[in-house]
């Protein structure tokens, strides 16, 4: 005989809602849109170039004319925004980095092409001076090779003030130094970028993830074996990642980033939890790279499988996901 009680089976049979699809949408708990996804785009000099990423298949790097073609297609799909990342000639590279922030530099001529082309589209520019060093560390080096930190964020003001005058929408320090945010708002401010945006990539783990974003950029043939275990933080520590999360929101940011992403749905999580701020994810390009491969293997179903990673981001509580299937799953979206 069943026993009573509201919570005991058959008075509650969890199966009930599961059954048909019109009660499994009622109680969906969370919904990917094409208003969650930013689309990271690889750009490279020249004109109408594109070159095939053999690590991260079905993504090119584009010349600023190509790729102002794509960002209209994204626009018109409903992306939000794009984050770019220069391809930098090996010989603009320097030790002090300087190309990274010359106002002529790629990056910033193609924020002003995409800007005068598509203003709607939020543009999102990488802090960092791994594309532009020619050892391939985000920051300037000693003697020994340790990255120094408060040389490193002189030159990162300057360069996020770069990004600013060419008209980005919101720069994104991802380079891990110590104070940087704090000192790159009080730069906007006082240059007058009151309304530029900082996504603080807060929680940038040293990773074995980023193997093809380093050779889409052309920065892993710089480091030749060397790692960035002395800034980027230790895959072991969440409670660290909470620690950097304050420190940059009392600096300024006005959104954090945890990457990789689907590793460290944990410290997403947390950090949603915790701070209640637009937190963002990034699916990296390892994690593109593993899911290509067993997709075009036959090992997996592309579009489910793609679908329910990015809505693992939404579950653990990511405002936002930079993923490079972004323009593939808008597409999915719009056609339903």
């Amino acid at each position: 005989m069943a026993q009573s009680g509201l919570d005991l089976f058959p008075y509650t049979r969890m199966r009930r809602m599961r059954r048909d699809d019109f009660s499994r949408r009622l109680m969906s708990e969370n919904t990917l849109t094409v208003a969650d996804l930013i689309y990271p785009v690889f750009v490279l000099e020249g004109t109408n170039c594109r070159e095939p990423i053999p690590s991260m298949p079905g993504i090119e790097r584009l010349s600023i004319d190509l790729l102002v073609e794509e960002a209209k297609q994204l626009h018109a799909l409903g992306i939000p925004a794009i984050a770019i990342f220069p391809v930098t000639p090996s010989d603009k590279k320097s030790l002090m980095a300087e190309e990274a922030y010359s106002p002529d530099g790629l990056a910033q001529r193609t924020v002003k092409a995409l800007k005068a082309a598509c203003p709607e589209l939020g543009v999102i520019t990488d802090v960092a001076l791994d594309p532009f060093t020619v050892h391939g560390q985000d920051g300037i080096i000693d003697d020994t090779g340790y990255v120094m930190n408060d040389i490193t964020t002189e030159i990162l003001i300057k360069q996020a003030l770069s990004h600013a005058d060419a008209g980005a929408d919101v720069v994104a320090p991802s380079d891990m130094m110590d104070g940087r945010i704090g000192a790159i708002r009080d730069a906007l401010e006082e240059a007058g970028h009151i309304h530029t945006r900082i996504m603080a990539y807060s929680a940038k783990y040293a990773s074995s993830y980023y193997g093809p974003f380093r050779d889409a950029v052309g920065s892993a043939g710089n480091l030749k074996g060397a790692d960035k275990k002395t800034y980027q933080m230790d895959p072991a520590n969440s409670d660290e990642a909470i620690r950097e999360i304050a420190l940059d929101l009392q600096e300024g940011a006005d959104m954090v980033m945890v990457k990789p992403g689907m590793p460290y749905l944990d410290v997403v999580k947390r950090v949603k939890s915790e701070f209640g701020v637009p937190t963002f994810a990034y699916q990296v390009s390892g994690e593109y790279a593993m899911h290509k491969a067993a997709i075009d293997n036959g090992w997996l179903a592309e579009k489910p499988v793609v679908m329910e990673s990015l809505l693992a981001f939404k579950r653990a509580g990511a405002d936002g996901i930079l993923t490079y299937f972004a323009k593939q799953a808008a597409i999915w979206l719009n056609e339903q």
